[in-house]
């Protein structure tokens, strides 16, 4: 790992993150807290072999999804069916921390609270735009 790194000097594999809406359980609690992991190479190529992927490419996503992020607030079962079922909002967060995580493109750091020490994330391009005014 390289100094300077958003990710520090030792490789965290998963972040933490809030979803703009909240996933909505069964019980009609509302979760925004959650983690990803970082991608496998096994995780994009496993989805490319489901039928529903072959009939609709947009569904891809759908799958990343399901096997990367690991939990959102109590749930950890997370299935195709849940990320389906979250707002469109939380769904387009989670597939932009998606990209920004799994490329070389735009860089998402971790901070922590200085005064709980929970880690969450920063997309660091507009942390960048403040700096420079834009």
């Amino acid at each position: 790992m390289t100094p300077g790194s958003p990710w520090g000097d030792r490789l965290n594999t998963e972040i933490a993150f809030t979803l703009p809406r909240g996933y909505v359980d069964a019980h009609g609690a509302v979760h925004r807290e959650g983690t990803m992991r970082l991608a496998t190479a096994r995780d994009e190529i496993e989805p490319l072999r489901d039928a529903a992927v072959r009939q609709n490419e947009a569904y891809l996503t759908v799958l990343l999804l399901a096997r990367t992020v690991t939990r959102i607030g109590e749930t950890t079962a997370i299935t195709p069916a849940l990320i389906e079922g979250l707002f469109a909002a939380d769904f387009d967060h989670l597939q932009r921390l998606y990209e920004r995580l799994n490329s070389d493109g735009e860089v998402v750091g971790v901070v922590s609270c200085p005064a709980c020490e929970h880690e969450f994330e920063v997309d660091m391009t507009d942390v960048d735009d403040a700096r420079l005014g834009r």
